[in-house]
């Protein structure tokens, strides 16, 4: 999905004229069109503003170009698991599980491991084979790699 399809899609599903949503952003209804046939992009203040005022992410606004994965579990994000900041913008590096109310609630990468294993089926693995696993995943993300560096 293109920006200015993902732009219609979102004013069409809230049932809303072009010129609706134009007042809603503050913006004319001509820049409306000129988004949703593609001759223009919103600028970043004004993305901020639609994901705000529509409760969609940045990333599902220009069209889900980024395959989001959360930086600590490494689970798929879409806009009902991407966490919020205190303020309720969206925090596209993490899940909702894992950044909450702006905390982490995780502090370590075997406190995790621990939590995961016994929520994720792994058939007859043996769990010191499974934590192993999980460490060795998990350990590549940005989270968890940001702990291993040099403070």
């Amino acid at each position: 999905m293109t920006t200015q399809e993902a732009i219609s899609a979102l004013r069409k599903k809230h049932q809303l004229t072009q010129q609706q949503f134009a007042d809603k952003l503050f913006v004319t209804r001509q820049a409306v069109s000129r988004w949703e046939t593609g001759e223009t992009t919103p600028g970043p203040d004004t993305l901020k503003l639609i994901s705000k005022t529509f409760d969609v992410s940045i990333n599902t606004l220009m069209g889900s170009p980024r395959r989001l994965i959360c930086q600590c579990c490494g689970m798929p994000l879409d806009d009902d698991s991407i966490s919020r900041e205190p303020d309720g913008s969206f925090n596209e590096d993490y899940c909702k599980w894992c950044y909450t109310d702006g905390r982490f609630i995780y502090h370590s990468l075997d406190e995790l491991v621990d939590f995961l294993v016994h929520h994720i089926p792994f058939g007859d693995k043996p769990i010191d084979e499974a934590k192993q696993f999980l460490t060795s995943q998990l350990s590549n993300l940005d989270y968890w790699r940001k702990e291993k560096a040099p403070q």
